[in-house]
């Protein structure tokens, strides 16, 4: 475990009772506008057309009729059923369907089709695929490169400790590669399952850079489940140790089904702005700390130089 960092952090929960209190109604900085205009209507549209999954859709993502608007979604591939159950996450869990082999060229078309300069492409876990998807990841950063010439990020599951299978991901050369944390040690396996393995997150992370310097690293935290500074500090230092390039804290909220974690704790804007500030002195190179920030939110403005 690494050494503590320890700088003060604004605490606003002893003035906000919503900060303590997630059965209270949402505190006002979690109240957004609906956008305007019929842009969020073509996105959707798209997707129902070309019979592609979004992550925005699929994880009830509160950035969705944002980032519709702006013609821009985060693909799921692999299906929209995950293998896994993890206790914070709203897709759907079960048997997966089978692959759909033309699924890489339609996530081409989607992305030439809104005109993206930065793709992100994510996934459900695949535990019952021998390479838990790999090369599917792979066919999807080589279609919308071919396609688009766009940069291509990737969000990926943990591939069981398949290293062979990260290394087909690793030769597909994304310009950004990410894998969340998503919490600290103590809470991981209550928050991410059993089969979750916090050393295995950061050694994915540094193979990564091992394997192709060239590739930004990134990595994401779901705050408020309950972790304390000390405690999230620590895992920063773990990150940057990994080579870890990129860094998001957002604030976890729970979708609306009580078998998935309740939230424990609301973190007031400015508390996301100080951490985001130590964070960055701590050695990111990027960071995005806000209660709003998603692991693909404003990707594209992150990766640029």
């Amino acid at each position: 475990m690494a050494t503590s960092f320890h700088l003060p952090i604004i605490d606003s929960s002893d003035d906000d009772p919503a900060a303590l209190d997630p059965r209270r109604r949402l505190p006002q900085w979690l109240k957004r506008d609906v956008p305007k205009g019929n842009a969020s209507n073509f996105t959707a549209g798209l997707m129902d057309e070309l019979g592609l999954e979004t992550v925005c859709d699929n994880c009830k993502c509160p950035n969705r009729m944002e980032c519709y608007s702006q013609k821009t979604a985060t693909f799921m591939i692999l299906g929209a059923v995950c293998t896994r159950a993890c206790s914070f996450c709203a897709v759907s869990r079960g048997r997966p369907e089978e692959l759909e082999l033309d699924e890489p060229e339609r996530v081409a078309e989607a992305a030439a089709r809104l005109g993206l300069k930065h793709v992100v492409i994510t996934s459900v876990t695949r535990d019952d695929l021998p390479d838990g998807g790999a090369e599917h990841f792979y066919q999807c950063v080589q279609a919308v490169r071919a396609r688009t010439g766009a940069a291509v990020e990737v969000l990926t599951p943990d591939f069981i400790k398949n290293k062979a299978a990260l290394d087909r991901v690793i030769d597909a050369a994304p310009d950004v590669f990410n894998h969340n944390t998503e919490t600290v040690p103590r809470l991981y396996r209550k928050v991410r399952g059993p089969q979750s393995d916090y050393t295995w997150t950061l050694a994915l992370l540094r193979r990564v850079k091992e394997r192709n310097p060239q590739i930004k690293t990134k990595s994401g935290l779901m705050l408020g489940l309950g972790e304390t500074h000390e405690e999230l500090f620590d895992t920063l230092a773990d990150l940057l140790e990994a080579g870890c390039d990129f860094l998001t804290l957002g604030q976890y909220l729970q979708p609306a089904t009580e078998r998935l974690l309740p939230v424990v704790r609301y973190l007031p804007p400015e508390e996301f702005a100080e951490l985001g500030q130590t964070a960055e002195r701590m050695g990111f190179s990027k960071v995005a700390s806000g209660p709003f920030v998603r692991s693909s939110y404003h990707a594209r403005e992150m990766s640029e130089e």
